[in-house]
């Protein structure tokens, strides 16, 4: 059985002509031959991730979710140029092809990638990978070091200088979080109030040496070799990178981090399998990234609990759009209870911080 990430049929009311796209990739992209095939990957439940299957060649098209969106979410341009720059620096970058704008063809703008085929995890290790406790080390490992590695990439050699403001970073994520929370809040969903103060009162400045942030690196983001599974050979999903404090974006990770033992409630949270025998622990996590990116940490406390807010954020705007009839994908009905649970978890890390 192959471990290979397939695509699925496209999910109801997501589809678009595949003759129009055909024509416009043919007009663009030299060498395409007979009518592809389109089906959907069926992760993620931000931007929407389509495969065309031609007879010699496979490309991904990204576009934006149907519905409400936030007003700076979802810039296909913008997703486009970083992964067209950032392959330089940075390998494990899908190639980009081509940046379509004219909303006329499937009613959004669109962008057009490499596929690299590998295996993508979900929420747990699937027992034909075969990966025991030492070998999931070592994913957990490769894993972390990708992201300190990111983290020393010269972005201004790559041309990606301007794609964000590092001074003040901190206190921009923190109140444009606040901000976007409350724009997206539904009569069922927690306040949030108590966790936004205590990170305006502990926000610390911004770090002396800022970088690329990916701002969603998560193990159902990055690709392993099917033949060597504790080697990753792509990132995916680059639409929320920017420059600015390297510890946010690890932060931004920790909130996905779900441990063994991390009891009941918070494990239905779990969407990687962060939990399996051999990975490593959050503090174990945290060591590992401060040894290879060669950063001090401190604060540890405050990134988490940024990260978990944010990843309540998230949540809640795609809980919204569920709420309001803007997508009809059954997935998001159980948004609102996982955002509940974050907001306990918060508060219990505040309650035991030092800080």
């Amino acid at each position: 059985m192959s471990l290979t990430d397939r695509p699925t049929q496209v999910r109801s009311g997501e589809t678009f002509d595949v003759a129009v796209i055909d024509a416009y990739l043919k007009a663009h992209l030299p060498g395409l031959s007979g009518t592809p095939e389109l089906s959907q990957f069926p992760g993620g439940a931000s931007n929407l991730t389509y495969l065309l299957r031609y007879a010699d060649r496979e490309l991904v098209l990204r576009r934006p979710p149907f519905g409400h969106k936030a007003k700076s979410a979802h810039d296909m341009g913008r997703e486009f140029r970083i992964l067209n720059r950032l392959n330089a620096g940075f390998p494990y970058c899908p190639k980009a092809y081509l940046h379509c704008t004219d909303a006329a063809l499937i009613g959004s703008e669109f962008y057009v990638m490499q596929r690299v085929e590998g295996i993508i995890l979900r929420a747990d290790l699937p027992p034909a990978l075969g990966l025991g406790p030492a070998r999931a080390q070592a994913l957990c490992e490769s894993f972390i070091d990708r992201l300190a590695e990111l983290h020393q990439v010269d972005y201004n050699a790559c041309g990606l200088g301007d794609l964000g403001k590092p001074d003040g970073y901190v206190q921009r994520q923190i109140e444009g979080w606040a901000s976007r929370y409350a724009q997206a809040l539904t009569a069922d969903a927690p306040r949030w109030e108590q966790v936004i103060a205590w990170l305006r009162e502990h926000q610390p400045a911004d770090h002396p040496r800022p970088a690329l942030l990916h701002n969603d690196y998560r193990l159902d983001n990055v690709i392993l070799d099917p033949v060597h599974p504790t080697r990753i050979i792509g990132v995916l999903d680059w639409e929320m990178a920017t420059l600015g404090d390297p510890l946010m974006d690890l932060g931004t990770s920790l909130a996905y981090w779900i441990e063994a033992t991390d009891p009941a409630p918070i494990q239905q949270l779990r969407r990687q399998p962060s939990n399996a025998p051999g990975m490593l622990s959050r503090r174990q996590f945290v060591e590992r990234y401060a040894e290879h990116s060669g950063l001090r940490l401190h604060n540890v406390d405050f990134y988490h609990v940024y990260g978990l807010f944010r990843l309540a954020g998230i949540i809640q705007q795609i809980y919204y759009r569920y709420f309001h009839g803007q997508t009809q994908d059954k997935r998001f009905a159980s948004f609102i209870q996982m955002n509940h649970l974050l907001e306990q978890m918060t508060v219990q890390i505040i309650a035991r911080s030092p800080l």
